[in-house]
């Protein structure tokens, strides 16, 4: 099973949106996949669903359970101060520890609004799954200037679009 995961909790973003666009191209290769969309988070997991709370978040344990029973997973991951978003490090730390990743296989694709493309954060992600064991594919999609670059729905930019397509067939055979 693929699960993607929307790696910020702000509703209605384009992350979600590239989530479903992706989707959208696993089910036209007859992929399996789930989505994991951190908006879905309860607003006070880091109290509720950690550390001595542990498995006491019904939410959270649900979202935990989608990472648990997935071996693959896509992250779209928006730029966040020149990293990826807190709500997902945190999320990641609730996790159990440490075979929660452990040999399982991960893609990343970043996006910003700026030039980077979020190269920074999926850079930094990468060492957070690396140490975790997780083995990340090495085409990392960075799509910058995202607004003007997708319209909410589709990719607008061709070059973005071909290496899109590109991410999800390496992907399926990763």
């Amino acid at each position: 099973m693929i699960t993607l995961v929307s790696g910020t909790n702000r509703p209605v973003s384009n992350t979600k949106a590239i989530i479903d666009l992706y989707a959208s191209m696993l089910q036209e290769h007859n992929e399996e996949y789930q989505i994991l969309d951190l908006a879905e988070l309860p607003a006070d997991f880091t109290v509720s669903a950690l550390y001595d709370n542990t498995g006491k978040n019904e939410k959270f344990n649900q979202l935990s359970q989608m990472i648990t029973t997935s071996d693959k997973f896509v992250f779209v991951v928006p730029e966040y101060n020149s990293s990826f978003p807190g709500v997902l490090k945190a999320f990641i730390d609730g996790l159990s520890y440490p075979y929660t990743f452990k040999d399982k296989k991960g893609a990343l694709i970043g996006l910003s609004s700026g030039m980077q493309g979020s190269g920074l954060a999926l850079s930094h992600l990468s060492d957070v799954l690396n140490y975790l064991g997780m083995h990340v594919m090495a085409m990392r999609l960075k799509l910058a200037h995202i607004e003007k670059n997708f319209d909410g729905k589709q990719i607008t930019n061709k070059l973005y679009k071909e290496l899109l397509e590109q991410h999800v067939e390496q992907f399926i055979r990763f």
